[in-house]
């Protein structure tokens, strides 16, 4: 296959790697409005760099991978699918709802394949945690607790491009919990504190999150997040059942210290970014979406599936704002 990439950043440049010892890719086109940083990862993996992003429609490519900023990310999902090729994306689709529903509706009227960035479902310890639950091994699940803590905040101008606390970083959450759980978000209560860094506030953005969540079937979840957790990187979550409990995430990395006397001790090497704690899963998500675009594999996490964690996020921010529950009902869908 040929593939074009597109966006050369951090993730980006990743992506690029791991497609340039894919066996299935023969050949790799990479693009970024900054080419100078194109340039410099094709000379590292072996692969073309496009002048602009322009050519990688245009340079006969089988599919598309996109890790642009993500103010770029429903434009190139829109040209991707009027060029009826496949597309994996970084999430989100878009910065709002509206552009949201917009690059998915461009994306049926196209009848192409579009697969999103949620990494989590390629990782292990979800993947057992998803077994259990729909096997019935814990019985009837009654709380879910999940935690995405970062180690430190990004640069103050990522903030306003970012689109905020729930739908950047909650939403992995959000998404996860359905996928494991197989249930639907109902009704949520969110909050937030922008009590840290004075760029949370001069952003309009939050640096610590809340969420109490009801599935459809009666299941209560918790999610939490923060930008300022100076212990590590922490993604963790915890099912609750009549008959048992797990929890992902909790390995000899996890950034946690215990008070107990004969309790673990604390992490030598805690985890340090999203990269090296996921990068098994980004890997396997990156080798599905080839798949999908080779017509072996049906899509694993389709413009519809986030969606639907969009819709959670958009949810417990207008909860945020509002100070009330919210019903999913009151979010707009396709």
């Amino acid at each position: 296959m040929r593939i074009g990439l597109i966006g050369t950043g951090r993730i980006g440049a990743f992506h690029a790697g791991v497609l340039s010892r894919h066996r299935d890719v023969g050949a790799l086109v990479v693009a970024d409005t900054d080419a100078r940083r194109a340039r410099e990862v094709a000379a590292r993996i072996d692969a073309t760099a496009a002048p602009s992003v322009d050519e990688v429609f245009t340079w006969g490519v089988d599919a598309v991978v996109i890790s642009s900023a993500t103010a770029a990310h429903a434009e190139l999902i829109g040209r991707a699918a009027r060029t009826g090729l496949p597309a994996f994306c970084e999430k989100p689709i878009a910065l709002d709802l509206p552009g949201t529903l917009e690059a998915l509706r461009e994306v049926d009227r196209a009848g192409t394949e579009l697969q999103l960035g949620f990494m989590r479902r390629f990782d292990a310890g979800y993947g057992r945690a998803r077994e259990l639950v729909r096997s019935g091994r814990l019985g009837r699940l009654h709380t879910v607790r999940a935690v995405t803590a970062d180690p430190a905040p990004p640069p103050a101008a990522y903030l306003p491009l970012s689109g905020g606390l729930y739908r950047d970083c909650l939403v992995h959450d959000f998404d996860i919990l359905r996928w494991i759980t197989g249930r639907e978000v109902v009704e949520v209560y969110a909050t937030g504190s922008d009590a840290g860094p004075a760029m949370f506030r001069e952003a309009g953005d939050i640096d610590t999150a809340a969420a109490v969540l009801t599935l459809d079937d009666g299941t209560l979840a918790s999610a939490t997040a923060t930008r300022c957790n100076g212990a590590g990187y922490d993604v963790r979550m915890e099912l609750c059942g009549e008959d048992d409990t797990v929890a992902v995430g909790l390995d000899d990395r996890t950034p946690i210290t215990s008070t107990e006397p004969q309790g673990p001790p604390p992490a030598d090497k805690p985890w340090p970014g999203f990269l090296e704690r996921f990068a098994p899963a980004y890997e396997a998500e990156l080798d599905a979406f080839v798949r999908v675009a080779m017509g072996e594999l049906d899509n694993p996490c389709d413009g519809r599936e986030a969606l639907e964690a969009l819709r959670v996020a958009e949810a417990c921010e207008l909860s945020r704002r509002e100070r009330r529950p919210v019903r999913l009902e009151e979010i707009p869908g396709l």
